[in-house]
């Protein structure tokens, strides 16, 4: 694309939903195509997303820093092998500082729907109407709606009960009796934070996981030098991490690299037995399922803490939540005084309670009322000029969700350059061609290990499954290069 084409006449006016490090991203791409004329809605009152409003103790990316960040944007100066969230949180502001990203942004403007009429979108927001916009890119994140469990009695707790994502500021556990119901990747960061504090910590497991083993180092200050003096090896790490997690890890899990799997399913059994030294925690700390089934846990702390005298794992199934705690099926009460809901998030309530209104008044609800369903996992058919980062059946697991949303947020920027440059008004994906996509990502499902046996939150109500059933080069590959003709084309504004 020529720059003189890209000229002032032709800037058209962009929404962008989230200010998290997606939307920024989505900012810098539209500037890299000459489009300056968008407001991005933010709900909360400052930038971070994710990284902004889990602050539990022990939070961490589990994916190595040097390949947790944007790829025009390196960073010489992480201070461990995997970022705290603190620290990946100041990484974002200082981006969004850097590169300006403020005068973008409208914060406490949660948008509370959308709504395609005459050729454009028009968002209601909790500052008011705004637009018409042309074009409604989406950067909510994925794991934004919390899970809560159904247990008999879950209000009647009269101690402090929390879900892990509203974290009370200030919160004091020493010498408190701390029970955890969940033993995904956010319990088991709690509980290796917290135990040496608690005179009491209780580990309620429905369903065990298997562990990765990833130490959790300090950069030494002379690599952090070595990386400042040069940018050229700081770009050799992010490219050999992205070999690493995208062409074997992320192949391995979808069958396409027996080899590699069959390394990591070694590694998690070997630190299992290696790690736990009481025969009968370790049993009941093996899962029962496939490595990789579920996402993988990523811990070099977990074993050693949960084995700690104070700490207790409990797989008796809970019957009830009481004022003074948990009772387990055995009639067991386990009293306590605080209560933590490590019950992850529902990953398939993309929008909500954002509605959704595309061509024809056909609304979001109606559209995905059987399943959630999009083509290559960022547009819908009947929702024009409609463009989602992490859309379903995205690349996501245990690899880095930036270069997942780096990757289609240049999609979304060749379709509006394709806009731009020709003229046309609006596209939206083809119906058969969204049909032809899901029905070859199901098929496809069969050969990856999710579809091994056991249940994820990668799974909606109805068993299927949003996630890539490919390579990572085979989503660089489609997302590079849009197929135009699997685009309706509309020339008129009232289209």
């Amino acid at each position: 694309m020529k720059d003189a084409e890209m000229d002032g006449s032709k800037k058209l006016k962009i929404a962008v939903i989230g200010g998290g490090a997606s939307g920024i991203m989505t900012v810098l791409k539209l500037r890299e195509i000459g489009q300056t004329d968008v407001q991005v809605f933010e709900r909360a009152s400052e930038i971070g997303g994710t990284w902004r409003d889990n602050r539990y103790p022990g939070i961490a990316c589990d994916v190595p820093s040097h390949l947790y960040r944007f790829s025009f944007a390196p960073n010489p100066d992480w201070t461990h092998v995997c970022a705290s969230g603190s620290e990946i949180l100041d990484y974002l502001r200082r981006v969004y500082e850097d590169f300006d990203i403020q005068r973008h942004v409208v914060f406490n403007a949660e948008v509370k729907a959308a709504t395609y009429n005459g050729g454009r979108w028009t968002l209601e927001t909790t500052v008011g109407t705004r637009g018409p916009f042309d074009v409604v890119i989406t950067a909510m994140g994925i794991l934004r709606q919390p899970a809560l469990p159904d247990i008999p009695g879950l209000d009647s707790f009269a101690g402090t009960m929390f879900h892990t994502l509203h974290w009370p500021a200030g919160l004091q556990l020493e010498g408190k009796r701390v029970g955890i119901i969940g033993t995904g990747s956010t319990a088991t960061q709690i509980v290796s934070a917290i135990v040496s504090k608690t005179s009491k910590l209780s580990v309620f497991q429905r369903t065990a996981q298997w562990i990765m083993p990833l130490p959790n180092t300090p950069v030494p200050d002379e690599e952090k030098e070595r990386f400042r003096r040069d940018p050229v090896l700081m770009q050799k790490r992010y490219d050999d991490l992205a070999d690493d997690f995208n062409n074997k890890w992320a192949a391995a899990i979808v069958g396409q690299a027996p080899r590699v799997y069959a390394h990591i399913e070694r590694t998690c059994r070997e630190n299992l037995e290696q790690s736990v030294k009481d025969p009968v925690l370790r049993e009941k700390l093996r899962p029962d399922y496939k490595v990789g089934c579920k996402r993988l846990v990523m811990s070099d702390s977990f074993y050693n803490a949960i084995q700690q005298p104070n700490a207790e794992l409990v797989t008796d199934r809970i019957e009830a939540i009481e004022p003074n705690g948990v009772r387990t099926v055995d009639g067991r009460l386990h009293e306590l005084d605080v209560l933590i809901l490590a019950t992850g998030f529902n990953a398939h309530a993309t929008f909500e309670p954002m509605k959704i209104i595309g061509r024809n008044g056909l609304t979001l609800e109606d559209a995905w009322k059987d399943s959630a369903q999009a083509y290559l996992a960022v547009a819908i058919p009947g929702f024009p000029n409609f463009f989602m980062i992490g859309g379903p059946n995205s690349p996501i697991g245990n690899f880095s969700f930036l270069m997942t949303a780096e990757r289609q947020c240049g999609y979304a920027t060749r379709m509006i350059q394709h806009m731009v440059v020709t003229g046309v008004k609006a596209v939206a994906p083809k119906a058969d061609a969204t049909r032809e996509f899901n029905e070859a990502v199901r098929k496809q499902m069969g050969s990856t290990i999710w579809s091994s046996g056991c249940r994820s939150w990668y799974m909606d109500k109805k068993g299927n499954i949003a996630s890539w059933p490919w390579t990572f080069q085979r989503f660089e590959d489609m997302m590079g290069m849009p197929e135009l003709d699997h685009y309706e084309q509309y020339d008129e504004a009232h289209a």
